[in-house]
């Protein structure tokens, strides 16, 4: 079972950058309708996302699976700052859900704002703000050096093809309904 909380270490890039356009996207709908559905599937994708990568994020499974591939050769970078982003996000979200059902809708509103710049910046720039302030944590020594290890040294990432392999067997472990 512990196996099934894990996150993906390293990360593709163009499949986060991917989950990002997702992410804006959905935010802009829920903006858009002032959803209270919307915003709890949001909230929950980065519940999922945090807790066990993409075992549980149908946007994460999509973005890796089918998308990103087709993007050409994964990009690889450290998984644990981009899982930490997905943390920021998890607590945007579900702040945003608490303003929401306790009647302070404009506050909630204002949350979803500032996600929605976040993510946009992942997604069409490639800025992972979340992994920015993990580094400035890390070098601060408020993240000690060893939870990411290779966020300082290059070498100790691997190949896509490793990363492949270790995505394919963690869906073979995933059970079926």
């Amino acid at each position: 079972m512990a196996s099934f909380f894990t996150f993906p270490n390293p990360v593709n890039e163009k499949a986060a950058r991917v989950v990002a356009t997702g992410v804006v996207l959905l935010t802009v709908a829920t903006l858009a309708t002032q959803s209270w559905v919307l915003l709890l599937i949001l909230t929950a994708g980065f519940l999922g996302r945090l807790l066990a990568g993409l075992k549980l994020s149908l946007l994460g499974t999509l973005a890796s699976r089918f998308i990103a591939p087709k993007l050409g050769a994964a990009k690889l970078v450290p998984g644990p700052p981009k899982r930490f982003a997905q943390g920021i996000g998890a607590v945007v979200t579900i702040t945003a859900s608490i303003l929401y059902f306790t009647n302070h809708e404009t506050a909630a509103w204002v949350a979803l704002g500032i996600l929605l710049v976040a993510a946009s910046l992942e997604a069409f720039a490639g800025f992972c703000l979340g992994c920015t302030i993990f580094g400035v944590l890390q070098r601060r020594g408020v993240i000690p050096q060893s939870v990411c290890e290779a966020c300082n040294n290059v070498s100790r990432r691997r190949t896509a093809e490793e990363v492949d392999a270790e995505l394919n067997a963690s869906f073979k472990r995933i059970p079926t309904l």
